[in-house]
């Protein structure tokens, strides 16, 4: 069995107390209000940006994994128009061990992540 050392009664140099290294921290965020730090997220992309176009699905490849063709959407009242070649696109919206449910001739939103084609389209 492996034991683990109770750091909570362990003396520190400072101040000759007993505290635990939590309780440290606590006390230094609270003398010291205008050095807090905020919270911040960050997202990045590698290249120019996030890569996203619109796409119809043809069919069903396998499991959530769709044949797709690109479209273009010109002005109000016509239909898209196909564009290029089809390519394979994952549903992540559904599961990767069943068969994929989502009707063919449906639209979608499409983004490329590192070298797979992926959307999220609920069935």
């Amino acid at each position: 069995m492996y034991e683990i050392e109770d750091y909570s009664k362990k003396k520190f140099m400072s101040d000759d107390k007993y505290v635990s290294n939590t309780q440290q921290v606590l006390e230094q965020l609270s003398r010291a209000p205008s050095q807090r730090t905020g919270d911040s997220t960050m997202v990045t992309s590698p290249g120019s940006g996030t890569i996203a176009w619109v796409a119809k699905i043809k069919s069903n490849s396998s499991y959530n994994f769709y044949n797709v063709i690109a479209i273009v959407i010109s002005k109000a009242g016509t239909e898209p128009v196909e564009i290029g070649e089809q390519t394979q696109a994952f549903n992540l919206a559904e599961s990767f061990v069943q068969q994929g449910a989502l009707a063919v001739g449906t639209y979608i939103v499409m983004f490329r992540v590192g070298s797979n084609n992926v959307f999220y389209a609920p069935v």
